[in-house]
């Protein structure tokens, strides 16, 4: 239980922080900095509980490598698409219910930029966090939160930087980007973090 609550909370204060530097007023051309801060802060606040994925797609990543069980996968993915729900229904109503223009993504490029990034992020956590050749860093937080960063300021602009189905959750109940949309999400950045997985254990074979 303790392990589904952390990954709540991070998964909650992920999504908040992108709603709340996104939506006007808000912190403009700044915003990838502080969603990169926040989701690096609460995987050091949370890793020892959880892993602090706070990502259905790390999650996921995380399991096809063997670390972590099928119970845990399950309860993570609620926690985290709960979170992103209750975060972006609190963001809302902070920002006075807004009316918004959802983002329209040409869907290839779209596809394409939420694989590669949700694969760079899953594949990073699996390398830091989760293999025996770094076992033990102080690192692992910085790097995580810095490769989303990246992918927020290289991406953000064709496909919205999510890299996160629980993300691609809440932007969408915000209305940042429309229903017709969350497909692109949920298929990229749940096949990087399968790929990630397979990748990890491919490179890695006696770490598996």
């Amino acid at each position: 239980m303790a392990k589904a609550i952390m990954e709540f909370i991070g998964a909650f204060f992920l999504v908040f922080t992108i709603g709340m530097t996104v939506i006007e007023p808000g912190a403009g051309n700044l915003a990838p900095l502080a969603i990169g801060s926040v989701l690096m802060v609460m995987i050091f606040a949370g890793g020892h509980l959880s892993g602090g994925h706070y990502n259905p797609a790390v999650s996921l990543a995380v399991y096809v490598r063997g670390k972590l069980a099928l119970n845990d996968l399950i309860a993570y993915m609620v926690a985290q698409f709960i979170a992103a729900a209750v975060a972006a229904g609190l963001v809302l109503f902070l920002k006075g219910f807004p009316a918004l223009t959802p983002a329209a993504w040409q869907i290839v490029p779209a596809l394409i930029a939420e694989f590669l990034f949700a694969f760079a992020l899953c594949f990073v956590v699996l390398n830091v966090a989760t293999a025996k050749g770094t076992s033990g860093n102080s690192f692992y937080g910085l790097a995580i939160g810095f490769t989303v960063l990246a992918g927020a300021f290289a991406v953000g602009a064709i496909s919205g930087g999510a890299f996160n189905p629980a993300v691609a959750l809440g932007i969408t109940l915000m209305g940042l980007t429309g229903w017709a949309n969350i497909w692109i999400y949920l298929v990229a950045n749940f096949a990087g973090g399968a790929v990630a997985g397979l990748a990890f254990r491919a490179l890695n074979p006696d770490d598996v």
